[in-house]
């Protein structure tokens, strides 16, 4: 961050984001207040993490981000962080310049340069982990988002985080079932966490989706949308395996209702 911030100030970022596009409404996209029928995917570009190590080269990200929109991704994910995922602010120009759906700018998100600096290439929705960021931080981060029109992904990981995010105001809460000290994956925690998220916001599931089984278990137990990263990258058809996902947690939905 600091390296762009010498290249280009935050002056210019305010008056980048001001010429950009209105924010796409992501909130809605996810569902919002009425459309809680359906299990939402949001779909991730993404060449490599810290816990699995390189996933795909991906050379044309904004091609399959293409073939997730025409799979019925509700929001394109897109990692723009380089040192541990391989990502760009390129990255999401290519994919912003290709699709009409609501793009999350996916990133460590520390200061609000990089809100201003998601705006002006494009991002409808950013991510804040609670679990690097002070209440404080939570609050003012996620009152200049809405000033600019975005919606925020509010990221738990723990009951407390959850609790945190719920005093916070969060609409769209994620609960990711990845420990970050050990980057081991536990599904089953999710159905708890996600019980303690107020009524009315969205809930998201993050981490373990590798297939329908997995899509099932978040649906039935509260999820109104999932992110999927690794198992989508590293298939060969992302757009008819994103059709059977929200296929398959609309099924879970309905069974639930």
């Amino acid at each position: 961050m600091e390296a762009r911030q010498r290249l280009v100030t935050l002056a210019e970022l305010k008056e980048r984001a001001a010429a950009a596009a209105p924010a796409r409404d992501a909130w809605a996209a996810l569902g919002g207040p009425s459309d809680r029928t359906q299990l939402k995917v949001i779909a991730e570009i993404k060449r490599r993490s810290p816990s699995k190590g390189d996933l795909a080269s991906i050379a044309d990200p904004a091609s399959l981000a293409v073939q997730y929109a025409g799979g019925g991704a509700a929001v394109i994910s897109v990692l723009t962080e380089q040192r541990r995922f391989n990502g760009s602010l390129a990255d999401l120009d290519a994919v912003r310049a290709a699709v009409d759906i609501p793009l999350l700018r996916k990133d460590f998100m520390i200061d609000e340069y990089q809100i201003w600096e998601a705006r002006a290439h494009g991002a409808d929705l950013i991510l804040l982990i609670v679990a690097s960021l002070t209440d404080a931080q939570l609050r003012e981060y996620s009152a200049l988002s809405r000033e600019l029109g975005m919606n925020v992904l509010v990221e738990t990981h723990t009951p407390g985080e959850v609790e945190r995010a719920v005093a916070a105001g969060a609409r769209i809460i994620g609960v990711n079932v990845r420990n970050l000290k050990t980057l081991d994956v536990d599904r089953s925690v999710f159905a708890d966490l996600a019980a303690g998220i107020a009524a009315g916001a969205l809930v998201v599931g993050e981490s373990g989706v590798r297939g329908v089984d997995d899509v099932r278990h978040y649906a039935a137990n509260g999820a109104n949308a999932v992110l999927v990263g690794e198992a989508l990258v590293s298939d060969s058809t992302p757009r008819e395996r994103i059709a059977e996902f929200m296929a398959a947690g609309a099924e879970e939905i309905a069974a639930r209702s």
